[in-house]
């Protein structure tokens, strides 16, 4: 077996099985943040009831509602809140159902393989019961004096039917925003595919030639690459990649939690005073189980010395001291949380790219393994 022979197997086994579903994986990972990105600019604008119908400016402007579903007419999707009922222009809107769940948003169990919110056509949209919760936000322009949603490329629209209740969707959607199994995603089985029928040809082409039997071996031991991490010794390398991607993924779920009041200012979209609080020490309404925190205590994370009896309190102000309120809206997270959030934050980021880093060697050392004993079977063969 010719060395050139061997590196053409490898380079095919490494393009169709790793580059281009790895680079399928940081597109998927990109489409998954903007969705994210979206959702919390939306979060920012005002929701629109009739109050804000009678502001709405000539020009239009972005807004949010949540409703009830009513009915689909070709490519218009009506809603209704309580002032309002408003149609939604589907061309070009991106619409999500979010998995049903029956935890709460600010449980001390954030599941990270939680499925991620399914992207649905608009023709599957009246298969939905009716009465349906829906969250619509982006731009709405006027149209014979009534609001419509309308997104164009610089405001696209955004459509999420859910369950549970309004407050823990943010929270659901950083949780859920994201892929469960990143490596596999849509380019993936057009990729293997490819690999299957390039190997598949490379073995047909040296099986018919006596002297290159091994490399018709090696050929036809690459078409099934995928499924070399799943045999022993190699396995248990697998499994620790696997478990440390899903502390990565975990913590990036934390990440996103905890920066999730930061995004606002002084005054939410609704007028209310939003802001925090510090106290040090831990606080008697977190004892008392009557302020939530917006992640569970753990071990997860690290904290700076100094902040470990530091709180910090999310939610609506009123007066110059005391502990913040629940606001009215249900998007601006309240609660408590322990360390500074956007130090937290950092070290979270931090903490999974290192474990993406030692799970990828983690896997990449339990394939080698594999290989290494696959390879002293080849050249130990009877030709």
């Amino acid at each position: 077996m010719r060395f050139f022979d061997l590196w053409v197997i490898l380079g095919l086994a490494v393009l169709w099985y790793g580059l281009v579903p790895v680079l399928g994986a940081f597109m998927n990972r990109q489409a998954w943040r903007s969705f994210r990105r979206r959702f919390n600019d939306l979060c920012l604008q005002p929701w629109l009831d009739y109050s804000e119908y009678t502001k709405i400016p000539p020009e239009g402007g972005e807004y949010r509602c949540i409703g009830g579903f009513e009915s689909t007419d070709k490519q218009i999707l009506w809603i209704k809140n309580e002032s309002l009922t408003l149609p939604i222009l589907l061309e070009g809107a991106s619409t999500y159902l979010l998995p049903l769940t029956e935890e709460d948003a600010f449980s001390e169990n954030l599941n990270p393989e939680s499925e991620a919110p399914e992207k649905i056509r608009w023709d599957r949209i009246s298969f939905l019961t009716e009465g349906s919760k829906v969250f619509v936000g982006g731009r709405v322009i006027l149209q014979d004096a009534r609001p419509v949603f309308a997104g164009d490329k610089a405001h696209p629209l955004l459509i999420i039917f859910y369950d549970g209740t309004d407050r823990s969707l943010p929270v659901r959607i950083m949780r859920a925003g994201r892929n469960k199994n990143e490596y596999w995603n849509s380019i993936t089985p057009y990729s293997y595919i490819a690999g299957l029928f390039s190997l598949l040809l490379v073995s047909a082409v040296f099986l018919v030639r006596p002297l290159f039997q091994l490399t018709a071996m090696a050929a036809c031991i690459a078409l099934v690459t995928p499924l070399i991490p799943l045999i022993p010794p190699g396995l248990v390398c697998t499994l620790g990649y696997q478990r440390l991607w899903r502390k990565a993924r975990l913590f990036r779920i934390y990440r996103d939690i905890l920066r999730l009041p930061l995004k606002y200012g002084e005054t939410l979209p609704g007028g209310e005073r939003y802001g925090k609080t510090v106290s040090f020490g831990t606080p008697p309404e977190v004892l008392e189980e009557t302020l939530p925190l917006l992640l569970p205590q753990g071990p997860a994370g690290t904290f700076h010395p100094g902040d470990k009896e530091m709180w910090y309190i999310f939610g609506r102000l009123r007066g110059e001291s005391g502990i913040p309120e629940e606001p009215e809206d249900p998007f601006a997270p309240f609660g408590a949380v322990l360390g500074d959030p956007e130090g937290r934050a950092k070290n979270y980021t931090r903490e999974a790219y290192i474990l993406e880093i030692l799970a990828c060697l983690l896997l990449l050392a339990g394939l080698s393994l594999n290989v290494f004993f696959i390879a002293l079977i080849i050249i130990h063969a009877p030709v």
